[in-house]
């Protein structure tokens, strides 16, 4: 299998020179997806993963280091990678004015296809992502959803062979979001090679083949979701019950785990590593009725976000740090 994506020692640095403000977006980071797989850039706001998609999709020239996408290099002939990528950043990037039709009608004509060519596409895409029945409705009509979907059709215009979406469902409900991982997991099946930035290790651990966990512009961990959970201890059982229980949960907890338990006095809260996930629940759930003891709350808790980079980096990177920088972008020769 041969690598699709290449980043090697990507720095970018917004603002400069005596800039007291200036901001390293990215930090010697570098990475590599496999031809026909996923990876998924993880990491909170700031870290650095909307400004490596910029520099890979040829939109924004680093300081220094060096980038390939399908063999092509970034810097050399930015534009032959364009020719072969698909992007959706975080905002849909349509015209409200125009219907999803027009929309898509417009996208084609600008990679230039024919004026058939672009009707012809624009018809098969909006029927591939459910929105044939709104295709002539102005895109002010459309729900976060369907603008989201739209979004990401456009950015198949040209069939690419590499797609880089940078958060694809962030402001999406629930719904939303399991119809744009369907929608994501059909184009990997037909041999698309994605980058997915997200915020959510549960989108990463839904879609991706690879996670690479970024922290102040650099790879702090990568490998498959179950490592990466592995590495901040799993998932936890939580338990709240009366207070007056709390020290007899704990006992039943520990017995059943071989593992020390927490209590959270303010909350009357039991936690504990469960190794055995559904398994050390079921069990937990019978010896508590065993005991007359019936919990207010229990749950298995998986890790979040905040728990991997708290593991991994002892503190929870810092929010909007790269919104902030972007608003002042250092300027590059194209």
């Amino acid at each position: 299998m041969s690598a699709s994506i290449i980043a090697e020692n990507l720095v970018k640095t917004y603002g400069g020179g005596k800039d007291e403000n200036a901001v390293r977006a990215l930090d010697g980071l570098s990475l590599t997806v496999e031809e026909g797989t996923v990876l998924s850039l993880l990491g909170p706001n700031g870290s650095g993963k909307t400004t490596t998609v910029r520099v890979l999709s040829t939109l924004l020239r680093p300081d220094s280091g060096r980038a390939t996408v399908a063999g092509i290099d970034v810097l050399a002939h930015p534009q032959q990678v364009r020719e072969i990528i698909g992007l959706s950043g975080q905002y849909a990037a349509v015209d409200e004015t125009l219907t999803g039709w027009d929309n898509l009608i417009m996208f084609g004509r600008l990679y230039h296809l024919s004026g058939r060519g672009a009707k012809a596409r624009a018809d098969e895409l909006l029927e591939k992502f459910s929105l044939t029945d709104a295709a002539k409705r102005p895109i002010k009509t459309y729900s976060g959803g369907m603008r989201r979907r739209l979004d990401l059709a456009a950015s198949l215009i040209v069939k690419p062979k590499v797609l880089f979406l940078d958060e694809p469902t962030t402001g999406l409900d629930p719904r939303g979001r399991q119809e744009m991982w369907e929608v994501i997991n059909e184009l990997v099946k037909g041999g698309v090679t994605l980058l997915l930035t997200t915020q959510y290790l549960e989108e990463a651990d839904q879609l991706a083949d690879e996670i690479v966990v970024i922290d102040q512009g650099h790879v702090i961990a990568k490998g498959t979701a179950d490592s990466l959970k592995k590495d901040v201890g799993g998932e936890r059982l939580e338990i709240s019950v009366a207070a007056e229980q709390r020290s007899e949960v704990r006992r039943i907890v520990e017995r059943i785990t071989q593992s020390a338990a927490t209590e959270d006095a303010g909350v009357h809260k039991v936690s504990v590593a469960a190794p055995g996930g559904t398994s050390t629940l079921i069990e937990t759930l019978r010896e508590l009725d065993a005991a007359g003891i019936h919990p207010l709350d229990i749950a298995l808790k998986r890790p979040s976000l905040d728990d991997v980079f708290l593991a991994l980096t002892g503190h929870i990177a810092e929010e909007n740090l790269e919104t902030t920088a972007n608003a002042k972008p250092k300027r590059g020769k194209r």
